[in-house]
């Protein structure tokens, strides 16, 4: 008999609406049901590609005895984190506030009134690992409620005062120091990992982030941080973490030497490694790089893409309820998905089957030569032994599509697309690729339409129905997303969108203390407003926010939008020096706040050979620190402020190269624009 979350559009919720558990969704049914029976509340928080989800959801949800036990002494609430990043970020912190540490399944228990008392992430059925089981720790947690009520309320009320306590961070500087950006640096040279390429032990993140920040700093000449970077991406790129036959990445490795993945695949991954992939390839021009940025994007056209233009949230871990099958080779196989033995021979020359314990005689595909080695062994030109490693990999694809394959999360998030939009849209106008230009219009089209009803952005879409109020990183995200695609469509549509919602979220999500709420101003009251200041495996909504409003002054001329941004990143960069890699996005925003920002206006015709000579040059190599706006003449109503009160040169398309909306001379041949702007100022 299934529970109330049959009637959710979350894919992760669905899959437990059958479970015994009578499960409700986050909402007044079952806050009110937990104050009438004055029950504690079990919350667990998940997401549909998580394999400890799923493997908590087998041994437990889906077990009678434990689902009685439940049933009986709590109410149990099951949240998607991918929708509910509100509810996530309050209660992950509380519980690494009291364990030291998070992950998902996040489970916590919580008073009537939704204030945390105790918490944890995975619980096994029976005692292992150093752990009580998850009957032990529900009958535990039921006798302390009835019989040590005054010090669970007591403790917690200590936590939800530390949780309201974290939305404050005092801005003490009252300017970015430019010494703190080469400090960060700094600090992730020292902490960088040499032999095996990235931050930290396993599991191992791949932190695109913190790459783009070395990188940023490389395109003006810093060739230490170009030398980390290239290092990081060229580490993750021999396969298992990322994979080598259908192209994107895993959302971690297990290892340090990133081997063997954790299989899942998350689109905010994948468009955010294909963008630092793209830049590595515009500062060096190694054709790797741009090979990896394209496989990584063909994956999410192939694999995550909605007929209708939006993007799917992940891929699942498991298949056919074993982590990775679907990705794993035995050398049979790989041999029986070769037709031609010379074939064969090269690809196992070119790839080695990494075996990781727990996956018995299958393993991992790893490039362990590269093309000169291999045309050197085998007599054959470079280009000869690319070819056919690309026809190899083709054939490998298609004898591994006829395997089940992992499960979809199909809902399709603002955020997340809109990240993926940026990746469309900057390969497009670099590579001068038209599929990825026709994606991110149909994204953009696909989440002004479905997604934004009246004056409300919403988070999620799913089966024709949009659900949820849109998070401060949807709507930052956004109208960062609409700028990029501006810069390679000349459609004022987008930047007129870009626009509105930048005044809808000052309307509604601004703190008056500085910075921004996550939430907006009329959400439903939680615990607290959550102000998660912190960049994780995406950029956390307020330094996306920063970039959006620096973006955005540098189109309009609106100071006041610069210093809103200016004075977030002065409050931050105490942290962002100290934890470079946990806010890497703000230290990217400081480097663009910092630095002189090159504003080109391009006026002309799309279709005079000028007009495209001039944009090739904006093009041509990697320039975080610019921005541009162009336009047919007359220009059309709603085009940014840059584009005021420019003229043909000459009648000839022309182009004004600008900084804070200070104007050289108008220019109309591509060496005067792309000296000016090779120029530092």
């Amino acid at each position: 008999m299934a529970n109330r979350l049959i009637h959710e559009n979350s894919p992760y919720l669905l899959q437990h609406a059958e479970n015994p558990v009578d499960w409700y969704p986050w909402g007044e049914e079952a806050l009110a049901k937990a104050k009438a029976e004055d029950k504690p509340i079990f919350l667990s928080i998940g997401y549909a590609a998580c394999h400890w989800c799923h493997v908590m959801a087998h041994e437990s949800f889906e077990d009678a005895d434990t689902a009685a036990i439940l049933n009986e002494h709590f109410v149990s609430i099951k949240v998607d984190r991918e929708e509910r990043p509100d509810l996530d970020s309050i209660y992950m912190n509380a519980v690494v506030a009291m364990t030291g540490q998070g992950g998902w399944p996040l489970s916590v228990f919580l008073t009537p009134e939704g204030q945390p008392f105790f918490g944890g992430t995975y619980f096994p059925p029976v005692r292992r690992y150093n752990m009580p089981s998850f009957r032990e720790v529900l009958l535990s947690v039921h006798r302390a409620w009835n019989m040590e009520r005054a010090q669970i309320l007591e403790s917690s009320d200590k936590i939800s005062d530390y949780l309201k306590s974290l939305s404050t961070v005092e801005a003490k500087p009252a300017e970015i120091n430019p010494a703190n950006l080469e400090q960060a640096a700094l600090n992730l040279a020292q902490a960088y990992d040499w032999e095996f390429g990235g931050w930290g032990k396993a599991p191992k993140f791949p932190q695109p982030m913190t790459i783009e920040f070395l990188l940023r700093r490389a395109a003006y000449g810093e060739q230490f941080a170009q030398d980390i970077g290239v290092h990081a991406l060229l580490s993750m790129a021999r396969g298992g973490m990322y994979d080598l036959i259908g192209g994107g990445f895993a959302r971690y490795s297990t290892d340090n030497e990133w081997l063997i993945p954790h299989f899942e695949k998350m689109l905010y991954d994948n468009a955010l490694l294909s963008q630092v992939y793209l830049h590595a390839y515009l500062i060096t021009g190694d054709e790797n790089f741009r090979a990896i940025c394209q496989e990584t994007l063909d994956f999410i056209l192939r694999q995550l893409r909605h007929p209708q233009g939006g993007f799917f949230s992940s891929l699942d871990a498991d298949s056919e309820g074993e982590e990775g099958k679907y990705y794993l080779w035995t050398p049979l196989q790989f041999r029986q998905a070769l037709s031609d033995p010379q074939d064969i021979e090269l690809g196992l020359a070119a790839f080695s089957i990494e075996q990781g314990g727990q996956f018995q005689e299958a393993g991992v595909l790893r490039r362990i030569r590269d093309d000169q080695t291999l045309a050197e062994q085998f007599g054959l030109p470079v280009e000869e032994i690319a070819k056919r490693l690309n026809a190899i990999r083709q054939q490998l694809l298609q004898a591994r599509q006829q395997r089940v394959p992992p499960a979809t999360d199909d809902k399709i998030l603002t955020a997340w697309n809109a990240l993926a939009m940026i990746s469309f849209s900057e390969a497009a106008r670099y590579l001068k690729h038209e599929r990825y230009y026709q994606a991110a219009r149909d994204n953009a089209k696909f989440l002004l339409e479905e997604l934004y009803k009246g004056d409300r952005l919403l988070r999620s879409w799913r089966e024709g129905q949009a659900r949820h109020n849109a998070y401060l990183e949807d709507y930052a995200a956004l109208i960062l997303a609409l700028l990029s695609l501006y810069q390679t469509d000349a459609d004022v549509n987008w930047f007129k969108a870009a626009l509105q919602l930048t005044h809808e979220m000052l309307d509604h999500y601004q703190d008056p203390r500085g910075g921004f709420f996550d939430t907006r101003d009329d959400h439903e009251p939680l615990l607290t407003r959550p102000k998660d200041l912190q960049d994780n495996a995406t950029p956390c909504g307020n330094s996306l926010a920063a970039f959006a409003l620096l973006h955005m002054a540098a189109y309009t001329g609106e100071l006041s939008w610069r210093d809103l941004a200016w004075n977030m990143l002065v409050a931050i960069q105490p942290m962002a020096v100290r934890y470079p890699t946990a806010f890497a996005h703000w230290l990217s925003a400081m480097d663009f706040a910092l630095n002189p920002v090159r504003e080109v206006a391009i006026l002309g015709r799309d279709d005079h050979p000028l007009t495209q000579r001039l944009i090739n040059v904006l093009w041509e190599k990697y320039r975080p620190r610019l921005i541009s706006a162009r336009s047919d003449a007359p220009i059309p109503e709603g085009c940014p402020p840059l584009l005021r009160g420019r003229y043909l040169l000459g009648d000839l398309p022309t182009a004004f190269v600008c900084q804070n909306f200070i104007c050289k001379q108008p220019l109309n041949t591509p060496e005067e624009l792309r000296l000016l702007l090779d120029h530092e100022p």
